[in-house]
C-alpha cells in the first residue's frame, strides 16, 4: 500500500490527533500517513513531532477550510491514491485493504468504508453511513441515515454498491482524477464539497462505491455542531450552488422549486423560534442571488468537459415526501426501483 497516502486535515485538533492517530499509524500498513495542518494555533505540530515522528507534516499557510485546506495540501502529495480522513475518525484493523481492492477497477474514481458512530457504535453516523445518495431535488441522504434518523447496523447494508457520493470523512480517491477535477470547489469552504466533487467526476463516466467490509467510527460534529447556524448556512448555500453548477438540463425550474422548499424549511425554523437558523437560510439565498452569474460560469465549464454522465446512486424519488409524509425512516424501505 505504498501507493496510498492517508491525509488528515487538522485545525487546532491536538487532542483528536493524540486520540486517533495511533490507530491510523498502527492499522494503515505501509501507507504514508500525513497531517495537513490548517495554520493551527494550538500545539498540534509539536504533538506530532514529539509523539508521532513517522507522520509527515504539511503546513498550510492559512485556514482555508476543508476545501482549500485539502486542495493546497494534496498538491504536495505524490501518490496514486489519496485517503482523505477526518481527524475524529477511529480506523479499524486492515481498514485500507478492502478500499484498495475496490480501486482495482479503473472505472471507480473513489470509495468509502462503512461509517459508524463513535459514541453509539452499533448505529450509522451522519457523515456517509454506508454510502451517499441524492434525490431528484438534490437532497442528500445515506444508506443507513435519512435526515436525522440513524439506523442500527444489523449488517443490512453490508453489500458493496454504487453510490452517488462518498463521504469526505473517509474518502479514498484516485489522485490523478482529483487533480484533473481541480479538487474541491474552494468557494464551498466546508460542507457538501465532496458531493459536488463526486458529481463532477461522475460526469466523466466514473463511479463511486461503498465498501462496508471496511469499517470506521466517526465522532462527528467536530468542526461545527450539527445545530450550528453556520452549518445551516453552509448546507443550504452549498446545496443550491451545487445544484446550479451540476443539474442536468435547464436549471431555472429546478433551482426555483428548491428555493421554495428552502422557504418552507425557513418558515419551520421561524415557527420553532430558531431565528438564527431562519437567518442562515435567508443569508444562503442572498449569497446565491449575488453569485448566480459567477456560478453559471462554473456550470458552463463543467458542461464543456462532460463526457458520459454516470447517474448511479441517483434516487428519482422525493426523499422529503418519503420521510415526512410516508414515514419512511429506513433506506431499505425506499422504493428500490427509483434508484439508478
Amino acid at each position: 500500500m505504498k501507493n496510498i497516502a492517508v491525509v488528515i486535515l487538522n485545525w487546532n485538533g491536538e487532542k483528536l490527533l493524540q486520540e486517533f492517530l495511533p490507530k491510523v499509524i498502527t492499522y494503515s500498513g505501509d501507507a504514508r500517513v500525513i497531517v495537513a495542518d490548517n495554520a493551527s494555533t494550538d500545539q498540534s505540530i509539536e504533538v506530532i513531532r514529539k509523539d508521532f515522528p513517522t507522520v509527515e507534516i504539511i503546513q498550510n499557510e492559512s485556514n482555508g477550510g476543508f476545501a482549500k485546506g485539502y486542495n493546497d495540501a494534496l498538491k504536495k502529495v505524490d501518490a496514486e491514491f489519496y485517503v482523505l480522513l477526518n481527524s475524529d475518525v477511529e480506523v479499524t484493523e486492515n481498514w485500507l485493504i478492502p478500499l484498495a481492492k475496490a480501486m482495482g477497477n479503473p472505472e471507480t474514481a473513489g470509495c468509502q468504508p462503512k461509517v459508524l458512530s463513535y459514541h453509539q457504535r452499533d448505529h450509522f453516523e451522519h457523515a456517509g453511513a454506508s454510502g451517499g445518495f441524492i434525490d431528484k431535488n438534490y437532497f442528500p441522504f445515506c444508506r443507513g441515515r435519512i435526515m436525522d434518523s440513524f439506523e442500527k447496523d444489523k449488517g443490512q447494508y453490508d453489500g458493496e454498491i454504487d453510490i452517488f457520493w462518498a463521504t469526505g470523512a473517509c474518502l479514498m480517491i484516485r489522485a490523478d482524477v482529483f487533480q484533473k477535477a481541480n479538487g474541491f470547489d474552494e468557494d464551498f469552504f466546508a460542507h457538501m464539497e465532496e458531493i459536488d466533487l463526486c458529481w463532477r467526476i461522475k460526469k466523466w463516466g466514473y463511479n463511486f462505491k461503498a465498501i462496508p467490509s471496511s469499517t470506521v467510527y466517526h465522532v462527528g460534529g467536530g468542526t461545527l455542531p450539527y445545530s450550528s447556524p453556520k452549518k445551516v448556512y453552509y448546507n443550504f448555500r452549498n446545496n443550491l450552488v451545487m445544484l446550479l453548477k451540476n443539474h442536468e438540463g435547464y436549471w431555472a425550474p429546478k433551482l426555483y422549486y428548491r428555493m421554495l422548499l428552502d422557504g418552507v424549511a425557513a418558515a419551520v425554523f421561524l415557527f420553532k423560534g430558531q431565528f438564527k437558523a431562519f437567518g442562515a437560510v435567508f443569508k444562503a439565498h442572498m449569497y446565491l442571488h449575488g453569485h448566480t452569474r459567477y456560478t453559471l460560469k462554473k456550470r458552463r465549464e463543467i458542461q464543456k468537459n462532460t463526457t458520459k454522465y454516470n447517474s448511479s446512486g441517483f434516487y428519482r424519488g422525493n426523499i422529503l415526501w418519503a420521510y415526512f409524509f410516508k414515514g419512511i425512516k429506513k433506506s431499505e424501505k425506499l422504493n428500490q426501483r427509483l434508484f439508478d
